[in-house]
C-alpha cells in the first residue's frame, strides 16, 4: 500500500477471525460471498471482520456539509420497506465539485489504485430514511424520495448539507456494490440546485419498461454507473409501477439487461477468424481472456487462492464457474454478479468490431486480495483489458499455450470446471508438463 495512506487504513488486510470460525468451507464461501449465510451462521464472519479493522479508523461528526458526487443508496434489508438515502464524503481537505465526481463513478476506477479507491469510498457517509419501494412511483413520491429520484438524474454533483440524528458507523463491504462508509438516520437533508442529465430526465418522463428505458439510456452514450442510480431510485419502468430497487439488484439487473441486447446483436454478425489472447494483471487479480472462432458462447472461471476474500483459510486454490452457450441461460449464475459484470464488458467489445465468438474468461485471484469491493472491479477491468494488446494465433493450441503461460494455475484444472476446455478435444497431455 502507498505510504501515503498509511496513516489513516495501516492495515486492509483481514485480520484473524474468532477460533471458532476458522473451519469455514471455502467453497461454500465462494458460492455465498456474505450474502446467503449458507455457512449456518446470522452473519458473515469474513465481512464482520474485514469491518471491525476498518471501522476504528473512521471518525463522522453527525453533521456533513459539501457535495454529493451525485451518489444514493437503496438499501435491501427489510423490503419492501427499505432503507434510502443519500451519500456524501467526509474529505479532510476541500475538493471542488469536479474532483468529488469521480467518488461514485466506478468507469474511472480501473486506473487507480485499489487502496486509493477504498480511501475515497470508505469516506462515503449515507444517509437513511425508512420508504416503501412504492413511494418511487408518481402518485406518492414526496420529500426525500423526490430528492432521491433528482439526485439520481443529476449530471454533475450538488451542494449539499446532511443532518443525522446520531454519529454514523459501520461499514458497507459487499461483493456487489462498491465499498461504503458509515451510516446513520438521516434528520434533514439540504441539497442546490440541481442540474440533471437530460437524457435520464427524457427517459423518467417516458412511459417504458425498465428494460427499454436502461437500453435507450445505454444507446444515448449514459454510463453504467449513472442508468444503475436511475434504475435503483426508481426512475425508470412504466409510470404506474415504479418502485425503489435495492442498489445490489440494479447492478446485475443493468448488467444483465445490456448484455443480453448486445448478445442479440452480435448473434447476427460473423465469427472472429483467428485465436486471439487478452491479459491483464491488476491489484492481485489476474484476467485472461480467450476468444475462440465460432458463435456466441460464455464462460467465466474464478480461482481463489488462499487468504483471498473467499477462501480465508483453505490450504489450496478454490475454483468456480459458469457457462452459457448460444441461446443463452436460464438461471441465475451461481457465481454471482461478477459473471453479468464480465459478460457485458466482453459483449460490448464484441459488438464494437461486429463480431461473435467463443468466449473463455478466467481469473486467478492471489493472496492479499481479502476484502470485498463490488462487481465494478470485474466490469471495468474486463473493459480495460480488452481495450489494450491481444496476441493473435493461427491454432487454437497455440492460443491456449500461449493462456496458460500467463496463469498459475495448470490446463489440466482449468479444464476440470470447464465446460468449453472440456469439449474442446484438445491432446491434454501435451500440456501437463
Amino acid at each position: 500500500m502507498s505510504s501515503k495512506y498509511t496513516s489513516y487504513y495501516p492495515s486492509l488486510t483481514l485480520p484473524m477471525l474468532h477460533p471458532t470460525h476458522t473451519n469455514l468451507n471455502p467453497s461454500i464461501c465462494m458460492q455465498c460471498r456474505g450474502s446467503k449465510y449458507l455457512c449456518g451462521l446470522a452473519y458473515c464472519p469474513i465481512i464482520v471482520a474485514s469491518v471491525k479493522t476498518m471501522l476504528e479508523r473512521i471518525n463522522v461528526d453527525k453533521s456533513i456539509d459539501g457535495y454529493t458526487p451525485p451518489s444514493i443508496f437503496v438499501g435491501r434489508l427489510g423490503y419492501p420497506k427499505v432503507s434510502i438515502g443519500p451519500m456524501m464524503p467526509v474529505v479532510e481537505h476541500y475538493i471542488d465539485s469536479v474532483g468529488i465526481g469521480i467518488y461514485d463513478c466506478p468507469e474511472h476506477w480501473h486506473n487507480i489504485a485499489l487502496d486509493d479507491v477504498l480511501r475515497f469510498r470508505l469516506a462515503m457517509v449515507r444517509g437513511k430514511v425508512k420508504a416503501h419501494v412504492d413511494d418511487a412511483s408518481p402518485a406518492r413520491c414526496n420529500g426525500i424520495s423526490s430528492i432521491v429520484q433528482e439526485l439520481a438524474m443529476a449530471k454533475v454533483p450538488i451542494d449539499a448539507e446532511m443532518h443525522l440524528k446520531h454519529r454514523p458507523s459501520g461499514l458497507n463491504l459487499s461483493e456487489y456494490l462498491p465499498p461504503s462508509g458509515p451510516s446513520a438516520e438521516m434528520e434533514r437533508l439540504r441539497v442546490g440546485s440541481i442540474r440533471v442529465d437530460e437524457r435520464i430526465e427524457h427517459a423518467y418522463y417516458d412511459d417504458l419498461s425498465a428494460s427499454e428505458a436502461i437500453l435507450q439510456l445505454y444507446s444515448k452514450g449514459v454510463r453504467i454507473s449513472s442508468i444503475i442510480r436511475a434504475l435503483s431510485a426508481g426512475c425508470l419502468g412504466y409510470r404506474g409501477r415504479r418502485r425503489f430497487v435495492p442498489t445490489r439488484w440494479s447492478i446485475t439487473a443493468v448488467d444483465d439487461t445490456i448484455s443480453k441486447a448486445l448478445i442479440e446483436q452480435i448473434r447476427y454478425e460473423p465469427s472472429i477468424d483467428e485465436y486471439m489472447v487478452y491479459f491483464r494483471d491488476v491489484s492481485m487479480n489476474r484476467f485472461v481472456c480467450i476468444l475462440l472462432p465460432g458463435t456466441w458462447e460464455f464462460e467465466w472461471i474464478e480461482a481463489w487462492f488462499p487468504n483471498t476474500t473467499w477462501n480465508v483459510y483453505g490450504s489450496r486454490y478454490e475454483m468456480i464457474g459458469d457457462h452459457e452457450g448460444y441461446i443463452g441461460r436460464k438461471g441465475y449464475a451461481r457465481v454471482g454478479g461478477c459473471y453479468y459484470s464480465a459478460r457485458l464488458a466482453v459483449a460490448e467489445h464484441l459488438a464494437s468490431i461486429r463480431r461473435q465468438a467463443r468466449v473463455i474468461m478466467l481469473r486467478e485471484i492471489y493472496p492479499g486480495f481479502n476484502i470485498p469491493v463490488g462487481v465494478w472491479f470485474v466490469r471495468e477491468n474486463v473493459r480495460a483489458m480488452l481495450k489494450g494488446n491481444v496476441a493473435r494465433f493461427t491454432s487454437m493450441d497455440d492460443a491456449i499455450k500461449y493462456a496458460m503461460s500467463m496463469l498459475k494455475i495448470p490446463l489440466e484444472e482449468w479444464a476440470r470446471e470447464s465446460s468449453m476446455l472440456r469439449g474442446a478435444q484438445m491432446r491434454l497431455s501435451d500440456y501437463m508438463q
